[in-house]
């Protein structure tokens, strides 16, 4: 069966917006390739896919007011080799220039999210039953394709496979979450700031992956929280929420914790109060309720089915 590659359910700024995005993507990777050897100097592009609300059709666009929920477009690029994978080698400049469009340029209207793979990774994907890409497969939308190069026909797990793999994610996933906001706490009680912040952003790295691998088998190796956060928020609605955003100040702080990842471990100019570190804290405690109460959800459906 071949993929979808109309987009005509989509408003026509929309359509060249995705159009905007893909020259973006293959300027891109021409830069970081132009001076590659040996065998990446064959790499290229195979397929880039619409997936998520968008291909669905179930997108949210609220831009009036401010504190409403916005649905990204979410892409999967599939390259001819896993070296090409890399997002720091090959991709980081991509992600720069994607962001700067959104928030500094106002080229572009949506965030946008991507996540690379090779074409091995889908289809591997795909034999083990990898729910997140038997989605992308069934309701992805290609916005280009390289030749006629078909993914595989899923495997989907049996009802046994799935229940063993979503219940090993989740009891290795959850308690490595929450070790870390654990180690936010004690943290944060020795004054040891940058630590607490850095250690929350991990408990939220981790939550959200505990929860998409529990669910769909899969999460991208992503440190970006809030791509994780709107996959995530994709999958069930009670996860959207967690982070108010009723105004400036609260947005803020999901952008702080966000940069935690970095910025609290190499920049002296990071700054997070007590009080900020206590709030999110609070945040991220709800999170691990949520995430709690949605995998174990799920874990009890899968027992009833392999019953």
């Amino acid at each position: 069966m071949d993929m979808r590659t109309d987009l005509d359910h989509l408003p026509p700024a929309k359509q060249r917006e995705l159009e905007h995005v893909v020259e973006i993507i293959f300027d891109e990777f021409r830069a970081a390739t132009e001076h590659a050897t040996g065998r990446r100097k064959g790499a290229r592009i195979l397929k880039v896919i619409l997936f998520g609300s968008y291909a669905r059709g179930d997108w949210v666009d609220a831009p009036l007011s401010a504190n409403q929920y916005k649905s990204d477009y979410d892409i999967l690029v599939i390259v001819s080799q896993k070296e090409m994978t890399d997002r720091a080698a090959y991709w980081a400049k991509c992600e720069e220039r994607l962001i700067r469009a959104y928030t500094i340029e106002k080229t572009l209207r949506t965030p946008v999210n991507f996540i690379v793979h090779s074409l091995h990774e889908v289809n591997d994907g795909l034999a083990h039953g990898r729910v997140f890409f038997m989605e992308i497969k069934k309701d992805g939308i290609a916005l280009y394709e390289a030749d006629d190069i078909e993914l595989h026909t899923p495997k989907p797990k049996t009802p046994q496979q799935a229940l063993d793999a979503a219940r090993e994610y989740f009891e290795e996933g959850f308690p490595s979450a929450m070790k870390r906001y654990e180690g936010a706490q004690f943290y944060l009680q020795k004054g040891y700031l940058k630590d607490a912040a850095f250690d929350l952003h991990q408990a939220t790295e981790r939550l959200y992956g505990c929860l998409l691998l529990t669910l769909t088998y899969y999460t991208p190796f992503n440190h970006n929280v809030a791509f994780l956060r709107s996959l995530a928020e994709g999958l069930d609605r009670r996860i959207y929420g967690i982070w108010p955003e009723g105004n400036r100040r609260e947005r803020a702080m999901f952008q702080k914790l966000k940069e935690a990842y970095t910025k609290a471990r190499y920049s002296k100019h990071f700054r997070v109060s007590e009080e900020e570190l206590i709030w999110l804290g609070e945040r991220v405690e709800e999170l691990g309720r949520v995430v709690h109460q949605v995998c174990t959800e799920r874990i009890v459906e899968l027992e009833k089915a392999a019953a």
